[in-house]
């Protein structure tokens, strides 16, 4: 009997774990620790999808098995949201599954495509699942920049010229978890037409789709004339609509993907629980004005966390959409690496971030920042984080207000 599981063996430990278990370990001994690390929205759903809820779970024949692919409801549900939000036509029979998530359906779609020695083009760094899913399923990872800029492009080029076996598949993450970087219409459009030509599916990770600032609305890249003919893209509710823990998101586009992936997850589960599928369908059929509160929200935190930690001695770029900062570690220290970093962000500052590596090699050098307290407790933060740089030397300038 071995004890040496192959899929385990391709699974480095998970750094940000090393963090979280710290963050878990000071809480519990009582510490007010201010939890910027992990991405987990602090707001509640709208009342009406959690009274929608309840309505439904109070019916007797609401309990027994869903439907693995999504009730029909919520299928025609997602399509009508990318018919009013990307004007985009979608058949929600055939170009639309549910998943328990953006997370698990990007697995299960790993699962139904990738064969052993398969080569994924994914980006360095970005959101684990994004590599990880494909490694367990067995494949190798070839990274890809996160920048949309001409090297972006010259890297898929080297990919396909100098990789054996050619590429088969290449991850897009836009707006990017986690260095927050957004595309254009027209990125998406020269990507479509390069992946017709080298025979690549494209699978885009739009979790975000909703929360962009500025004025500057997100695109899909199904909005891209022919882009079905290589595309699925993943979105979820998570964000949107502060339904994180309900783990409701979707797969929407190419129909040869969508079958395969509705093939696999007919044979790992039965679906969300169906008193939540009937939540989603109140939640994308329903009032969409939450989220444009939601967005302003965290538009404003945004602009408070820029301020505050600047004024802290700390200067983090603004992100143009996500929930998330993607910061550079002061000059000061960036010595110490960005796991070490943010250890010492909690032991001495009271404030968890979660560290770049743990996104990729070449995330190290940076943090990622959520933007999920309220704007009180992110200056609070600024002024711990202050505190904290003054004690390693670091000139911090003005005084946090």
């Amino acid at each position: 009997m071995t004890e040496d599981f192959y899929r385990i063996r391709r699974l480095p430990p998970y750094i940000i774990a090393e963090v979280n278990a710290m963050r878990a370990a000071a809480r519990a001994g009582g510490e007010d620790i201010i939890d910027l690390g992990m991405g987990n929205p602090d707001l509640p759903p709208p009342a009406h999808v959690i009274a929608k809820l309840v309505e439904v779970a109070q019916k007797p024949d609401a309990h027994g098995y869903s439907a693995s692919k999504g009730i029909p409801g919520l299928r025609k549900a997602q399509a009508g949201y990318y018919a009013r939000r990307f004007g985009v036509d979608v058949d929600p029979e055939t170009e639309v599954v549910v998943t328990m998530g953006s997370k698990e359906g990007l697995a299960s779609l790993a699962t139904a495509i990738t064969a052993p020695g398969d080569v994924v083009m994914a980006p360095n760094p970005s959101y684990p699942i994004h590599t990880f899913g494909f490694i367990i399923a067995g494949a190798t990872i070839r990274a890809v920049p996160t920048t949309p800029d001409e090297h972006y492009f010259e890297s898929l080029e080297r990919a396909m010229n100098f990789t054996v076996p050619r590429p088969s598949i290449l991850v897009v993450n836009y707006p990017s978890n986690p260095t927050a970087e957004t595309v254009d219409l027209a990125f998406y459009e020269r990507l479509v037409a390069w992946a017709r030509e080298n025979k690549v599916w494209i699978i885009s990770d739009l979790a975000y789709s909703e929360l962009y600032y500025d004025g500057k609305p997100t695109v899909s890249i199904l909005q891209v004339k022919g882009a079905k003919d290589v595309a699925i893209e993943f979105t979820s509710l998570s964000k949107t609509f502060s339904m994180a823990g309900w783990r409701i998101g979707f797969a929407v586009g190419n129909t040869q993907l969508i079958a395969a992936m509705t093939r696999v997850k007919s044979y790992l589960d039965y679906g969300a629980f169906t008193p939540i599928q009937a939540a989603a369908c109140a939640a994308l059929n329903g009032p969409q004005d939450i989220v444009a509160q939601n967005r302003e929200l965290y538009h404003k935190r945004r602009d408070v966390l820029v301020e505050s930690f600047g004024r802290a001695g700390w200067d983090i770029p603004s992100p143009a959409a996500s929930m998330f900062a993607w910061a550079p570690l002061p000059p000061a220290l960036a010595h110490l690496g960005s796991l070490e970093f943010s250890k010492q962000m909690l032991t001495h500052a009271k404030v968890a971030v979660a560290p770049g590596v743990g996104y990729g090699e070449n995330g190290e050098g940076y943090v990622r920042i959520a933007l999920v307290e309220n704007e009180q407790r992110l200056r609070q933060a600024a002024r711990n984080v202050k505190k904290y740089l003054q004690s390693m030397g670091v000139n911090t300038g003005r005084r946090v207000g």
